[in-house]
């Protein structure tokens, strides 16, 4: 079979009757072919950077030439900046307890842009217990913020047992938000999911929850109020003779 790339009489009356492409757009489909494989093999090469660890980049330095260099280098640091922010959103995870001579570095000095939550407590009192079971659940669950516990009086000496449990949110060591006393939270019947709520209205965490847990037995208990309210009658006169 005769090559279609020659350079013959026959080919060129192929090519002026259009069964042939021109040998320029052969060229230039030569060209593309070209370029087209080495973006494959440039994105071959890539992916192989991407799907390394930092430490089998490391392993495999030898092996890359002069361009692979550069590429590993970028391909580096992009990971290195993946690692630090992953250790920055998951550098808690647990309640910590302090007292109050840890209080300025643990709260006030705690850092730029850091949430930090406080649970003043004391032993005895069930529904402090609850919610520092319920501080567990939510550090685990937002690592990236803060989340501690003191005994009250170790933080504010002579503090009242009756504004216990009290919560305090600080944000770079200003309150911006505080729950005082057992009314606030509902008493021992309050669930991770309300307070997980109370604490996102303050801004402290980023909730996935739609919406307050407590309105549909806020709205069942109203609706129950209001049917079993008597009935008024519509007016003085239907009970009335003139």
């Amino acid at each position: 079979m005769q090559d279609p790339n020659a350079d013959t009489e026959w080919n060129d009356i192929l090519r002026k009757k259009g069964i042939l492409p021109s040998k320029e757009s052969l060229n230039d489909l030569e060209k593309e072919a070209e370029e087209e494989e080495q973006r494959v093999l440039q994105q071959s090469v890539v992916k192989t950077y991407e799907d390394m660890t930092l430490e089998e980049l490391e392993d495999n330095e030898d092996e890359f030439n002069e361009e692979d260099e550069r590429a590993i280098e970028m391909y580096r640091q992009q990971r290195l900046a993946e690692w630090k922010a992953s250790k920055l959103r998951n550098r808690f995870g647990e309640v910590l307890e302090i007292s109050g001579k840890d209080y300025v570095q643990e709260v006030t000095k705690a850092g730029k842009g850091l949430w930090v939550i406080l649970h003043l407590y004391k032993q005895g009192i069930p529904l402090c217990a609850l919610i520092n079971q319920h501080f567990s659940g939510l550090a685990r669950k937002f690592p990236d913020v803060k989340f501690i516990k003191a005994i009250s009086t170790t933080c504010i000496p002579n503090y009242p047992d009756r504004n216990l449990p009290t919560v305090f949110v600080y944000l770079e060591g200003d309150i911006k938000a505080q729950f005082i006393g057992p009314l606030v939270f509902g008493g021992m019947n309050l669930t991770i999911d309300e307070l997980e709520w109370k604490l996102s209205e303050s801004g402290a965490i980023k909730t996935n929850l739609e919406e307050n847990p407590k309105k549909p037995i806020e709205d069942a208990l109203l609706s129950s109020v209001r049917s079993s309210a008597p009935m008024r009658r519509g007016s003085d006169s239907d009970s009335e003779e003139d």
